[in-house]
């Protein structure tokens, strides 16, 4: 057992070998001999550290040393000390203002681990979080590392190594800070910390790969909210690999859901706990949507729809802080798109009737739209590959326009409009915005009465632009008469918005 926990403990100096020192125990017959003493270590703490070939200002750089890289102690000399880079297999001095001493001793643990947690959170001192978090590690006792402590240290290092992919990400960053970065993320990967990186339109996504958190969430001592923040990691749907199979892609999605019920618990931060739920309401909707298409073995596509409803209704909007808005608005969008899987479908004994079949081609559903008349040949007729929701299906009062709920991907749904003219039927599609395809809805919110006019709400963010709004269109030529941000400045929703609509659409809020 003693061996097992050790293994976790060093898990994470994987790739610093070079000052770790390993034990092989020796027959039973041979002499046992004490272990040479572990040579000084240090720690480098500032960014672009030069490694020069003698004690001097003046002398040449041999290396760039960056936050977070372990070196050898050798000496002192002057202001310098004396140090050995095995990664570089190279030797030089440094300022002694420009690196710590590390005591990996049982003795020093307590130290190693107030630090570590003076700079876990602290934005850019993510190095100093894996040369503390990794050197208490290993000065730590078996009990030590299986308890809470150990889960508090694992927490720290995942987090830090989150939270410098996430800077690593960021766009717009100077070349000096991309060097810093890429040299920090060097470092990181010295201790066995690896990173994942996808293109994301046109900049590069780099991504924490989590197996910390997933330890964290292993071990018998985590807290509820260690277990909230590594769900939350590992759910990410920005870190999601865009080359995964569909099959994978549902996968990852079915166990994205379990993963974060079991992570909810009472006594959360209500911070954290609204982060919980607005992924949990993203998450679902995504399921419902792969399981409306028939994805294999899936359960039914209304549970999976009212657990995305219910997560979005857990969430409070008091604890809700500026910088998660757009988190809650996107939450918002998928599940709205995904919301009439949760609505049984219901259809008219009477006038214009709406009817599904399958396509000619996998995956695809035609849609017809048929008269009073049993038998009579179907007035209109369209097939897609997204999903059609007849329980969206509404015909206006004066029989000459209907409309149709349609979602062609997760987080993205359309408004089929049909409109009666004179050579027969015609189909408009309204999308959430005029933009590429990115999470978003447009759905009906009513019909006016006279069949000139049909109420419409749209929300969407695509392309860097989030836009939410109401509009009055015109039937004839679906032109925004009138548009607003908030429906109740416009005297035609507060007249004729359909009731249902109030009462199922999540877009007011």
């Amino acid at each position: 057992m003693k061996t097992c926990l050790r293994y976790v403990a060093t898990a994470v100096l994987a790739a610093a070998a070079a000052w770790l020192l390993v034990f092989v125990a020796p027959p039973a017959h041979a002499t046992v001999a004490q272990p040479p003493a572990m040579p000084p270590q240090a720690l480098i703490v500032q960014d672009a550290v030069a490694l020069r070939a003698a004690p001097r200002e003046a002398a040449a750089q041999q290396a760039r040393l960056w936050q977070g890289e372990l070196v050898e102690i050798r000496g002192e000399r002057l202001e310098y000390v004396q140090v050995w880079d095995h990664q570089r297999e190279r030797g030089g001095y440094v300022r002694a203002s420009q690196l710590r001493r590390l005591s990996l001793d049982a003795a020093h643990a307590d130290e190693l681990l107030a630090v570590l947690r003076f700079v876990k959170d602290s934005a850019g001192s993510e190095g100093l979080g894996f040369g503390y978090g990794a050197a208490w590690l290993q000065a730590a006792s078996p009990a030590q590392l299986s308890g809470p402590v150990g889960a508090e240290v694992l927490d720290a290092v995942a987090g830090a190594a989150q939270r410098l992919a996430q800077r690593a990400s960021a766009a717009g960053l100077s070349r000096s800070a991309q060097e810093a970065l890429m040299g920090q993320l060097d470092a990181a990967g010295r201790y066995g910390i690896r990173f994942n990186s996808h293109e994301r339109g046109d900049r590069m996504q780099i991504c924490y790969d989590g197996e910390l958190f997933t330890r964290v969430l292993a071990m018998p001592a985590t807290s509820a909210e260690q277990r909230a923040r590594a769900a939350l990691a590992l759910t990410d749907p920005a870190c999601e690999d865009p080359a995964l199979g569909v099959l994978q892609r549902i996968q990852r999605q079915e166990d994205s859901a379990s993963l974060l019920d079991q992570a909810d618990a009472p006594g959360l931060p209500p911070v954290l706990k609204n982060r919980l739920q607005i992924r949990r309401a993203s998450v679902w909707s995504a399921v419902a949507f792969e399981r409306s298409r028939g994805a294999p073995g899936a359960a039914h596509a209304a549970t999976a729809a009212e657990r995305a409803l219910e997560a979005l209704a857990r969430v409070d909007p008091q604890g809700l802080p500026d910088t998660d808005a757009s988190l809650m608005n996107d939450a918002v969008m998928r599940v709205n798109a995904s919301r009439w899987a949760a609505v049984p479908a219901s259809m008219p004994s009477k006038g214009l009737q709406l009817r599904t079949s399958p396509g000619a081609q996998a995956g695809q559903t035609c849609a017809s739209l048929h008269g009073g008349a049993v038998g009579s040949a179907p007035l209109w007729t369209q097939c897609s590959h997204g999903v059609v929701w007849p329980a969206s299906f509404s015909v206006n009062r004066e029989g000459n326009a209907a409309a149709l709920a349609v979602q062609p991907m997760a987080g993205w749904r359309e408004l089929w409009l049909l409109r009666k003219q004179a050579g027969g039927w015609t189909l408009s599609v309204l999308p959430p915005a005029p933009t590429l395809p990115g999470i978003g809805y447009a759905e009906l919110a009513g019909w006016v009465p006279g069949g000139r006019q049909v109420l419409v709400a749209r929300e969407a963010r695509g392309e860097g632009k989030y836009q939410r709004r109401y509009e009055v269109l015109d039937l004839a030529t679906l032109a925004p008469q009138r548009q607003a941000s908030d429906p109740s400045v416009l005297g035609a929703f507060q007249r004729w918005q359909m009731p249902q609509w109030k009462q199922q659409s999540v877009s007011l809020r």
